[in-house]
């Protein structure tokens, strides 16, 4: 099972960090990561192997959610397969 794990917000040191430290506190495996700097505004996405968590997939997704509100960023993870869903014609 995997995840899309999305990131946007203004640049700062130490996002892939924070980001890859709670994936690895839920033993979440990080498969493939892109991230860009555009001006001034940090976006990367992740995708994430959740087949192993050590917690729930909502449990993981509020988590991030109060890591992006310390962050002043936006953190979004959503299961693979709704994200296909969304994507398909």
């Amino acid at each position: 099972m995997r995840a899309v794990l999305t990131v946007v917000g203004k640049d700062r040191v130490g996002i892939m960090s924070k980001v890859s430290e709670k994936c690895a506190d839920c033993n979440a495996n990080i498969m493939e990561v892109t991230q860009t700097i555009l001006q001034e505004l940090f976006c990367m996405i992740m995708m994430i192997d959740i087949s192993k968590l050590n917690c729930e997939l909502s449990e993981m997704v509020y988590q991030m959610d109060q890591l992006g509100e310390q962050m002043g960023m936006s953190i979004h993870i959503m299961h693979e397969d709704i994200f296909n869903s969304m994507h398909r014609i």
